[in-house]
């Protein structure tokens, strides 16, 4: 898939945990993890911009766009 979550990388350098992240921006740390695995399909702006929030960064630091 040519879109590449780095959501790992982002808690990993803010020393956050999955399942704090996920009471923080109000999401189940199932539909967290399908996100950071890269298997969802969509995400919602609104759950984007929560993650920024909480993480302090931008859209860019979690997702990435590859080429096949």
């Amino acid at each position: 898939m040519p879109i590449v979550v780095n959501l790992d990388v982002m808690l990993e350098k803010r020393n956050m945990k999955s399942n704090e992240l996920a009471e923080i921006i109000g999401i189940t740390t199932a539909n967290l993890s399908i996100l950071k695995t890269g298997k969802a399909k969509a995400i919602r702006f609104s759950t984007l911009e929560a993650i920024c929030r909480a993480l302090d960064c931008q859209p860019s630091d979690i997702l990435e766009y590859t080429k096949d």
